[in-house]
């Protein structure tokens, strides 16, 4: 494996590969192997199916935990916008994996290294290798310095856009001002949970919990919003 690589990933993750063949297995793709038959080397299409799954259990749980009340329709919408091929490409960019991967000749000449597909399928590769190599715990310390962040910053808040529907909703008739507040925190320091209200001209319209204030407050302007449409 580059070392160069080995380097790169204790120096921005601090992860170290005990077994560095899953590493190379994850890093070479069938266009490789098929120009380098005397090799006798696997390619990564067994290694990234483990890692999609893999990634959906540590996403759905990561996202169960963070939005308590939102039921199971949304968070599958959630969880499909943050492993669709688009974000995990992008990842797999932002993280360098694409100048690691060994391709063959053909498909480097016809860009390989810049296709999203590919490049997805490199990260759930990665994922799968980890995970062979280290376990969850290992998996889930990487995804928590990369995807979990984004998630909480609201990198994935337009499908679950909740507090922009009900301004929309509220102002139909005119501006309203729309406010949040934390009442709340609940549970231990590293379990937090807040709790927030939405209040819209003083009336308390809904009140929602989650693992951030951001969270909390999408929850909560989603159940003013069913609320509000019920009536």
């Amino acid at each position: 494996m580059d070392e160069a690589f080995l380097t790169h990933l204790k120096a921005e993750f601090s992860l170290v590969f005990n077994d560095l063949s899953y590493l190379e297995e994850a890093f070479t793709h069938s266009s490789y192997v098929n120009e380098h038959r005397n090799l006798k080397l696997k390619d990564n299409e067994r290694i990234e199916f483990l890692g999609d799954a893999v990634l959906e259990l540590t996403v759905s749980r990561f996202l169960y935990e963070l939005y308590p009340d939102v039921p199971e329709g949304k968070l599958t919408r959630l969880r499909a916008t943050v492993v669709c091929e688009a974000s995990l490409s992008q990842f797999a960019k932002e993280y360098e994996f694409d100048q690691y991967i060994r391709l063959g000749k053909g498909e480097e000449r016809m860009n390989g290294r810049k296709r999203p597909a590919l490049l997805c399928d490199l990260f759930e590769s990665f994922i799968g290798a980890l995970y062979l190599d280290q376990g969850i715990d290992s998996v889930l310390f990487f995804l928590e310095q990369t995807i979990f962040p984004k998630i909480n910053s609201g990198a994935f808040s337009h499908v679950m856009d909740h507090k922009t529907n009900l301004q929309e909703f509220l102002q139909k008739k005119g501006e309203i001002e729309i406010g949040y507040q934390l009442i709340d925190e609940i549970g231990p320091a590293h379990q937090k949970a807040f709790v927030v209200e939405v209040l819209a001209e003083g009336q308390i319209l809904g009140q929602g919990q989650g693992k951030t204030k951001k969270a909390a407050e999408q929850v909560a302007a989603e159940n003013a919003l069913l609320a509000l449409q019920e009536k």
